[in-house]
């Protein structure tokens, strides 16, 4: 009589564990298809992006520089130009309610950025080009640029 009493209490205990494990299964399922999601989202959000670009990464690999740090290099140099008392140079609008300062930049390939700049209430974007020329100096040209108009 105990030794039923003990496999049915054993069984009892299977059965619950089983249920157990094919619920912890179904929400590691849930878990990859939200991985998934998100690596698949971050795959698009990385497209354009001199990292991502393997034919712009060799363009920069073949005339001698390490893409990564020239990534930073060039960043540094836009962001650099952000003086406190003065607007960064490159931005074609003058700050209305303080200095124009760029915020974020984005490589995009071997040849185009895009940036980020406020001046604290107002903001917008440039489009830059720019080229390293052989002595590695780099140049910088402002293509396109949008301050958006104040929100109210």
């Amino acid at each position: 009589m105990n030794a039923k009493k003990a496999k049915e209490s054993y069984d009892g205990k299977i059965e619950n564990l089983m249920s157990i494990i094919e619920e912890k299964e179904k929400e590691i399922e849930v878990k990859n298809v939200e991985k998934d999601s998100l690596v698949d989202r971050v795959l698009d959000l990385t497209y354009f992006s001199l990292e991502s670009d393997e034919e712009a990464t060799n363009y920069f690999e073949e005339q001698g520089y390490d893409a990564q740090k020239l990534e930073l290099t060039i960043s540094d140099q836009i962001i650099a130009q952000n003086k406190a008392g003065t607007d960064n140079p490159i931005i074609p609008y003058a700050g209305m309610e303080g200095n124009m300062a760029i915020n974020k930049v984005r490589l995009l390939n071997h040849k185009w950025i895009i940036a980020d700049f406020t001046d604290g209430v107002y903001w917008g974007q440039l489009f830059i080009i720019y080229d390293v020329r052989k002595d590695g100096v780099v140049d910088f040209e402002v293509e396109q640029s949008f301050l958006y108009p104040r929100s109210q």
